[in-house]
C-alpha cells in the first residue's frame, strides 16, 4: 500500500488494524464480535488535503489496507487507486481498480467506519445531511448528491474508473473508508442507496 500525499499538502499517517473474515451485505451498521476489539482509528486527513491511496485487495490481517470478502469478485491481488480532492467548494472523489471480475456492474461508496473483519464492521454510508431513521434507504437523504456514490462497470479486463464530485466538505474524522457492493446503487424509495453484498472495503481516513 503506498499513501501519496498531494503537492500542495502532506498527507495524515494511516493507523492500520488486525484481525480476519467474510460474509455481509447491505447498509446494515453490523457490530464487533465477542472477544474482537475496535480497529484502531486512523489519523484523519484535514479539510483542505488531498489523499491519495494505492493498494491492492488481500483477507483482513495486520496492515490490510484494502480488504476483499469475497475473492471470487474481488480477487486476492486485484489493485485499488482512490484520490479524494477537497476544492473550495466540493470535494472531488475518484476510484480506480484493476483486475476484477470482467464486464460486471459493481456498487461502491464512502462508509463512516474503517474496514474490519466483518463486511458490516465500515457502517452505513457517510452523509452529509444525516437521515434520522436508519438505516437510510428514503431517497431524500440516500442520493448520489448526500452521499458519495462511486458505481462502475468493469470492462473485458476487470478494470474501471469511476469519479464523483459533490458540493460539500467530509466533516474531519466522520468517513473512513469507500465499500465496494455487488450491484449498482438502487435509486428507489425503500431500497435506495442499497447496492447488495459488501464484497470489498479501502481505508480512506477523512
Amino acid at each position: 500500500m503506498r499513501i501519496i500525499p498531494a503537492a500542495s499538502a502532506a498527507v495524515a499517517a494511516l493507523a492500520l488494524m488486525s484481525c480476519g473474515g467474510t460474509g455481509g451485505d447491505g447498509n446494515d451498521n453490523g457490530g464487533y464480535g465477542a472477544g474482537e476489539e475496535e480497529p484502531t482509528a486512523a489519523a484523519p486527513v484535514d479539510a483542505d488535503e488531498s489523499l491519495a491511496i494505492e493498494a491492492a485487495f488481500e483477507p483482513y490481517g495486520d496492515d490490510a489496507t484494502a480488504v476483499t470478502y469475497d475473492e471470487g469478485l474481488v480477487p486476492n491481488g486485484s489493485e485499488v487507486d482512490v484520490t479524494v480532492t477537497p476544492t473550495q467548494d466540493s470535494t472531488q472523489f475518484s476510484l480506480e481498480v484493476d483486475d476484477l471480475e470482467p464486464d460486471r456492474e459493481y456498487g461502491a461508496h464512502l462508509h463512516t467506519d474503517q474496514c474490519g473483519s466483518h463486511p458490516d464492521d465500515s457502517g452505513p454510508h457517510y452523509q452529509d445531511e444525516l437521515d434520522p431513521e436508519q438505516p437510510s434507504t428514503d431517497p431524500t437523504y440516500a442520493n448520489p448528491d448526500n452521499e458519495v456514490w462511486l458505481d462502475f462497470t468493469t470492462d473485458d479486463d476487470g478494470d474501471a474508473e469511476s469519479e464523483t464530485e459533490v458540493n460539500w466538505h467530509v466533516r474531519t474524522g466522520e468517513a473512513q473508508s469507500i465499500v465496494i457492493h455487488a450491484d449498482h446503487t438502487s435509486h428507489e424509495p425503500g431500497a435506495a442507496g442499497q447496492a447488495g453484498d459488501r464484497l470489498a472495503c479501502v481505508n480512506v481516513p477523512l
